[in-house]
């Protein structure tokens, strides 16, 4: 089946982070293709800090501007019940989570603070782990469901001041092929990609004409088809 093919009829998408960047991308891309999509983005900057609806209702009006579905959800990833209840009281069922919020917190190993360490984890792995938990119940009980974890180059290689950065990384694709183990019975497919791309993330790490050739929009092709039915 061909990406032009690919359809989302009927089908809710819960997008972590997708108010900017890959997550953005990933929500416009599905919602285009018929999935009515929950975007979630708590609005905060890269490093964790602060609090806005802004990003998500941005995407949003993106969404329904183009003729889609969508509604915001501004809650923390680790309040995933929250999250995925967004998706039931909206549209009525959970098809497809894709576990994309992230923030960096780089600094030298001996100069990281546990606090630099443990908000990395909570975002990344724990903020992952509470969403996809809570919607797994759906998921089993309609034996469907599509799971995308986020994990980086860094995680699998290893990157000068991401030591939790990298530590979350690799985490989530253990995660992630342990409950491709667990859910693969039950019709519930889990992937893990580690993409790269231009983004206010890497921003600050890469050059601008990377950052501008790195477009998002070049990884959400393969969110679609690993979220698909087919």
């Amino acid at each position: 089946m061909s990406q032009r093919e690919l359809r989302f009829d009927n089908q809710v998408a819960i997008i972590t982070g997708a108010g900017n960047g890959l997550g953005r991308a990933h929500a416009l891309l599905l919602a285009s293709r018929g999935a009515k999509v929950i975007v979630n983005d708590l609005g905060g900057d890269t490093s964790g800090g602060g609090k806005s609806s802004a990003a998500a209702d941005k995407v949003v009006a993106e969404i329904k501007e183009a003729g889609g579905e969508a509604a915001a959800s501004y809650d923390s990833v680790e309040d995933g019940d929250k999250i995925v209840q967004a998706a039931l009281d909206h549209f009525g069922r959970v098809d497809i989570i894709v576990n994309n919020a992230g923030i960096l917190r780089d600094v030298s190993f001996h100069k990281m603070t546990a606090q630099d360490w443990d908000l990395v984890y909570r975002v990344h792995v724990l903020g992952s782990m509470r969403v996809t938990h809570a919607a797994w119940p759906h998921m089993r009980d309609q034996e469907y469901g599509r799971v995308i974890m986020t994990s980086s180059a860094a995680g699998l290689y290893g990157n000068f001041g991401q030591a939790n950065y990298s530590m979350a990384k690799m985490g989530l694709a253990g995660l992630g092929l342990t409950l491709a183990a667990e859910g693969r019975k039950r019709n519930i497919h889990v992937n893990v990609i580690a993409p790269v791309a231009g983004s206010r993330m890497t921003e600050t790490i890469f050059p601008k004409e990377l950052v501008d050739a790195l477009k998002p929009e070049y990884v959400s092709p393969l969110v679609a088809y690993l979220c698909h039915e087919s």
